[in-house]
């Protein structure tokens, strides 16, 4: 297979981009580095990757490939607060993502975000109801929709993944974007305090990038041509509970609580994740107190560590 990864250097993205090439595959990187690793990307580069360095519609200028996995837009609620402007990329980027798709007959998966099931009660699944809430959700919603729009008319191949909230290693470049899974991990290596808004009684359902990856994988080799899935685990875990198993791991965590200045808050995030067990043969792996530990491990080196 010959392959094009928009968003290839960031989190998610590079680790997809290393286990196609431990697979075999042919592999090309379309990055522009907003959020994503120069560093990585010579890695996989090493490994056998190619690099085209700009945004993700620059694959209008790409010789055909089998599959694209568009993973090419920012992926964090505050990123398009302080910027609107990434909403208009989102939508540019995707139109060239999915008209490429058009002529070329690729076939397309992308991520999209558990964070559109916001005003909705946990369990999510994804017949529910959805109501965008920020800049963030509008984009990956309106993303849903176009590829609805282009396999109506023209029988793009798509399929799009509710990722729920997705930790592992090589998620350095995001910063205070990051997982907090990553972010709690950081401040007891680096010894300072980690700020919790409100109790800590919140929940997110947390899921190995290794598990993702697989996920977008099946994704692609099912004979599905046009669906939309969740990507989770089927547990919620709360931040003081990932505090807890993190000082079990033997990290020393100091936590401060501090009230939640954030409008549109979600509080818990559950997946009903039968639809892609039952569809795509999907159902995570790692468990949480595996995940944390090769987490640890992973930012316990000086050097960057993917997944594969």
């Amino acid at each position: 297979m010959r392959a094009a990864v928009t968003g290839g250097a960031g989190f998610i993205g590079s680790n997809l981009v290393a286990r196609l090439l431990i697979d075999g595959n042919d592999v090309v990187i379309i990055d522009n580095f907003s959020t994503g690793s120069k560093e990585i990307a010579r890695i996989l580069g090493k490994r056998g990757a190619t690099l085209m360095e700009g945004p993700s519609s620059l694959i209008s200028d790409l010789t055909p490939v089998d599959a694209v996995f568009h993973l090419g837009m920012p992926s964090s609620s505050p990123m398009y607060k302080r910027d609107p402007s990434l909403l208009s990329n989102v939508v540019r980027d995707s139109i060239a993502v999915f008209e490429y798709a058009r002529r070329t007959g690729a076939r397309i998966v992308y991520a999209s975000t558990s964070s559109l099931y916001n005003g909705n009660e946990p369990p999510f699944s994804e017949d529910m109801q959805i109501f965008p809430t920020d800049f963030y959700t509008e984009g990956r919603y309106w993303l849903e929709r176009l590829a609805k729009v282009y396999y109506d008319l023209y029988g793009v191949r798509s399929i799009g993944l509710r990722l729920f909230s997705v930790y592992g290693p090589n998620e350095r470049a995001k910063g205070k974007f990051a997982n907090i899974v990553s972010q709690m991990v950081w401040a007891s290596l680096e010894r300072r305090p980690f700020v919790i808004y409100g109790d800590g009684s919140q929940t997110r359902d947390f899921i190995f990038v290794s598990d993702v990856v697989e996920a977008f994988l099946l994704a692609y080799n099912s004979d599905i041509e046009y669906g939309i899935y969740n990507v989770g685990t089927g547990k919620e875990t709360s931040f003081n509970e990932i505090a807890e198993l993190i000082r079990e791991a033997g990290l020393n965590l100091n936590v401060i609580y501090e009230d939640n200045p954030i409008k549109n808050y979600v509080y818990r995030t559950l997946a009903n994740t039968s639809k892609a067990e039952e569809e795509l043969g999907f159902r995570y792996k790692i468990e949480l107190v595996e995940g944390l530990k090769r987490i640890v491990e992973a930012y316990s080196k000086k050097e960057p560590v993917l997944a594969y």
